[in-house]
């Protein structure tokens, strides 16, 4: 019975701490643990880690982590995709080996053994094509092809030159200075793919953010339905309505099943919460580009804007 609490505790906790990360600057949480804990998560805790590092190590270990922070941070790396790669394969090894010896069940067939592996291979495919695809990388061969497509509105943007590339800027370009590179239309730099998102690789984004909804979805919902084949299967409801006297009604049900399912299958029951989370972010993120791309806007210009 602690096990369980302590998940509940920890799904809780998780909960909160997603919920003050993502929405802890709005207004209605200013003043409120909410925007403390988003803080702490954001600027707090790192600053409280490089003081310690600080007093332990000194100067030199306080610029040592400064130097991996400039490393992770401001350079172009692999590191996040590594991170998404482990994630995405360690999800579905733990949805392999404790969910595919259960199939076929009473609401799920076999052929999902498969459909589930084209599933992965196919976000995988618009994570590498996203990475590597050119996000319209402006250079001197081709600045005149995006000059004549982004004609200069002389509001926002006037005619001006890169400083750094040494060419003309288009309207809606902007040099990043991770990529050290002038980027058509550009979005924003995104540190999961390693590269900008821009006129040439936002389709690629955007399946990528839709294709990954839909993936949580999918596993989300069929891990469920192979917990209800089990309740099915094992007859847990017509025992614990016969055997244990419990009234045939969700209400007195429902906290015998949570119990049953929390102690005999955690591991689904964390993955679904996990996978229902993700979904959330990815729905969230694909929605707001869905927006921008109705209003003809960037996240860039979005920004721009709102210091204005």
């Amino acid at each position: 019975m602690a096990g369980q609490w302590l998940l509940v505790c920890h799904g809780l906790i998780t909960l909160l701490v997603v919920a003050s990360f993502l929405c802890g600057r709005w207004p209605i949480f200013q003043g409120t643990i909410i925007e403390r804990i988003h803080y702490f998560v954001t600027f707090g805790a790192y600053d409280c880690f490089l003081r310690f590092a600080e007093y332990v190590c000194g100067s030199r270990g306080a610029n040592a982590i400064l130097s991996v922070e400039y490393y992770c941070c401001y350079r172009p790396n692999p590191i996040l995709q590594i991170i998404y790669l482990a994630i995405i394969g360690a999800t579905y090894y733990f949805i392999v080996q404790s969910s595919f010896a259960y199939l076929p069940s009473y609401y799920l067939g076999e052929i999902h053994r498969y459909t589930s592996i084209i599933a992965v291979s196919v976000g995988v495919i618009l994570f590498l094509l996203t990475s590597f695809a050119d996000p319209g990388a402006v250079k001197a061969e081709n600045v005149s092809e995006y000059l004549s497509a982004y004609p200069y509105d002389n509001i926002i943007y006037s005619e001006k030159e890169c400083t750094t590339c040494q060419i003309a800027k288009p309207a809606r370009s902007k040099h990043c200075s991770i990529c050290d590179r002038c980027v058509a239309r550009f979005d924003h730099h995104c540190g999961w793919m390693n590269n900008c998102i821009g006129e040439r690789n936002t389709r690629y984004f955007m399946a990528f953010l839709l294709w990954h909804f839909l993936l949580c979805v999918y596993g989300t919902v069929a891990i469920g339905l192979v917990l209800a084949g089990r309740l099915k299967d094992l007859r847990v409801i017509h025992i614990l309505t016969v055997y244990y006297g419990v009234e045939n009604s969700f209400q007195d049900l429902a906290p015998h099943v949570a119990q049953w399912l929390l102690s005999s299958y955690n591991t689904q029951i964390l993955l679904m919460v996990f996978l229902a989370v993700v979904s959330l972010l990815m729905a969230g993120f694909f929605g707001y580009h869905v927006k921008l791309c109705f209003t003809n806007t960037t996240t860039n210009e979005v920004c721009y804007l709102s210091l204005e």
